[in-house]
């Protein structure tokens, strides 16, 4: 006959339970520790130079072809716009002599004249502003102490989606609602996806972007690191600071993702420039400076749209945080170039910032520029999310422009996986990638007229608001008012494209 099998129960006393107990509690708290731990950093500063003037340069307005592509200049000549003082780059003369033993430039500025310069010795800092060409300098970036460590960058990628990530007969799969709040399946059905139009993405890491097979699709023209200037896509690249995190990943896969019946993003054939600009562990105005030298690299490149899933207010430095007065899109020096890019052909989508709980709730910057798309969140019910920061301007202009789906939007993470997650960070790719679309089928509008457009065809344009902005743009009915009012004009049939 078979025995039973039995356990024997362990019978320990109390207080032992206790210490086993607490030494439990305390194996936890030290595992989480250990997770968060910090280590220290070389104590750095970070100068910001403005100078008088370009005069040393060695370029000329009328050889634009020699510091912009063929491309940025092709977007100008189709929009009218010339070739300013603004677009000649900062004079290599005047950089040089930023170049000074212990410190190092970092970038420059060339729509605002400016030069980014790092030191551990801020006499040599303050000497530098002494320098002719110099009319002012501030300080942008002190190191802190320590940092929290960075978790290790996850290697294994999902190679499949779980069986009910996906909705079958359904193209979109769990991205359906995101587009079709919008009205934007209709313009992927008439040849609209993004096709022939470059959208640069400004964000803080792009994790494993390369490696996930619902972004193998994606046109990626090329990545670049404003934060820490070097290869990102070399093995060797020291702590390979580029994917560290997985919010541009996660912002990426909104426009770019192409998984039928799981994820379809709303520009699923456009071409992209992945740039890094922001640095998680801490938050100071140099964060401004890179976010500048990414938005004139993606105007030299060409880009057509920017999507910026980045607001800043609150600063680790309290004397350099900004006040609601300051958002009037030209105290901070990040709206400053923000409000620029229009006049340069490119339209920029900014997310109007997560403070509406808070006591802020106001956008943060550069969400207040001007002549750029800030984009809200509602949630699939079609009202505000509540962390959605409102508006207006400080100079009374209605803020945000328009909203779109950022709450439980369908997004890929780091891993490759589908995930669910909120933000105006995720409302703007969204409307960024039927910009692109929208723009590919009225490609003979500028950016003013396209954003124009895109804000009548909201849900609110009969009567706009600082919570709503224009509302929920209808893409479809923009399409048809650009078709129709160029037909006015002068009829020319436009041409779309399959999605691949």
């Amino acid at each position: 006959m078979k025995k039973k099998r039995t356990f024997a129960r362990c019978h320990l006393p109390i207080d032992m339970k206790r210490i086993l107990f607490l030494a439990i509690i305390l194996a936890a708290a030290l595992t989480n520790g250990m997770a968060k731990s910090k280590h220290a950093v070389k104590k750095t500063y970070i100068y910001r130079y403005y100078l008088t003037d370009k005069q040393a340069t060695k370029h000329a307005i009328d050889r634009p072809q020699r510091f912009l592509s063929a491309r940025s200049l092709e977007r100008r000549q189709r929009q009218g716009i010339a070739i300013d003082s603004t677009d000649l780059p900062v004079p290599r003369q005047y950089v040089r002599q930023f170049m000074v033993k212990g410190a190092t430039v970092l970038g420059t500025s060339r729509w605002q004249n400016t030069v980014v310069v790092r030191s551990a010795d801020t006499l040599t800092l303050q000497q530098l502003a002494r320098l002719p060409m110099v009319s002012r300098a501030c300080c942008v970036y002190v190191a802190p102490d320590s940092v929290e460590k960075d978790d290790p960058i996850p290697h294994y990628i999902s190679s499949d989606f779980n069986r009910w990530d996906s909705i079958r007969n359904e193209p979109y799969g769990m991205a359906a609602e995101q587009i079709d709040m919008l009205n934007g399946r209709r313009l992927h059905e008439a040849g609209f996806t993004g096709r022939g139009i470059t959208i640069a993405v400004l964000d803080g890491g792009f994790q494993n972007y390369d490696r996930i097979p619902a972004l193998r699709h994606a046109h990626i023209q090329g990545v670049r690191d404003f934060v820490n200037p070097g290869d990102p896509t070399d093995a060797d690249y020291p702590g390979k600071p580029f994917h560290l995190i997985d919010h541009g990943t996660r912002v990426l896969s909104a426009m770019a993702a192409y998984a039928p019946e799981v994820t379809i993003g709303t520009a699923p054939n456009a071409d992209y420039w992945l740039l890094r600009s922001e640095e998680p562990p801490t938050e100071q105005p140099v964060e401004e400076d890179y976010w500048t030298m990414a938005a004139e690299f993606a105007d030299s490149v060409g880009a057509d749209v920017l999507n910026s899933s980045l607001s800043y207010s609150n600063y680790d430095a309290p004397l350099a945080s900004y006040r609601l007065r300051d958002l009037d899109g030209r105290t901070s020096f990040v709206s400053r170039t923000a409000s620029m890019l229009a006049a340069k052909g490119m339209i920029l989508c900014n997310s109007a910032g997560n403070k509406g709980i808070g006591d802020w709730k106001k956008i943060g910057v550069p969400a207040d520029a001007t002549d750029i798309l800030t984009v809200g969140a509602v949630d699939k019910k079609g009202v505000l999310a509540s962390f959605s920061s409102i508006g207006p301007s400080q100079d009374g202009r209605q803020k945000p422009d328009v909203v779109a789906l950022g709450h439980n939007t369908t997004l890929l993470s780091g891993r490759g996986t589908l995930v669910h997650d909120m933000g105006t960070s995720f409302s703007t790719p969204v409307t960024c990638g039927m910009v692109a679309c929208l723009w590919q089928a009225l490609r003979h509008l500028t950016a003013f007229q396209l954003m124009d457009l895109i804000r009548q065809s909201g849900d609110q344009q009969e009567a706009p608001n600082n919570i709503y902005g224009y509302g929920l743009p209808d893409f479809w009915k923009a399409y048809q008012m650009g078709i129709e009012a160029s037909q006015k004009a002068s009829p020319s049939p436009s041409e779309g494209g399959d999605v691949e």
